[in-house]
């Protein structure tokens, strides 16, 4: 059975991944006002799928027969002074993601709450993903550095990204 406690602290993961998506879509108009379109997808696909992990939490509250609660949050930052900059603002995000996946787990499992439990270890498998992607793009862009056609190549790259529920 869901505790209070448990509830409450799934609430706020339901909320911190609806503030992932905004963050991630502010990204995204840095990007795109950089004229680097395929970056900018990157990170929209990113905000959709922050959208659905909410959705996803939000869906299994609801399941258990429990109330989801949305609050507010904060605005996300919106000026970067580069690509690089804002992918390990991306990066540095996911790891505090992967803290509270990693702290709601501690919790479900102090209390036995068995369903909830195996519930997150999707979410946990999915962080790993999360920080390896963003890990390697930074390694990518650390070595192009200035180079504008390697940048250009990856943001192509990226034009091609999509989100697909189905692969989720």
């Amino acid at each position: 059975m869901l505790s209070d406690n448990l509830l409450k602290e799934l609430n706020d993961q339901i909320n911190l991944e609806f503030y992932s998506s905004n963050l991630y879509l502010a990204m995204a108009a840095y990007c795109a006002e950089e004229n680097l379109d395929g970056f900018a997808n990157f990170f929209i696909v990113q905000a959709e799928e922050e959208k659905f992990h909410a959705m996803k939490i939000f869906h299994f509250i609801n399941t258990l027969g429990k109330r989801v609660t949305i609050s507010g949050y904060g605005a996300p930052k919106n000026d970067y002074s580069s690509i690089l900059e804002a992918f390990e603002d991306a990066y540095a995000h996911e790891k505090t993601v992967t803290k509270r996946i990693y702290h709601l787990s501690d919790i479900a499992l102090n209390e036995r709450e068995h369903a909830t439990i195996n519930f997150l270890k999707w979410f946990i498998d999915e962080q790993v993903e999360e920080e390896a992607t963003f890990d390697s793009i930074i390694q990518k862009l650390k070595r192009i550095k200035g180079d504008s056609n390697a940048l250009l190549m990856l943001d192509a790259e990226f034009a091609n990204r999509t989100f697909s529920p189905e692969n989720e």
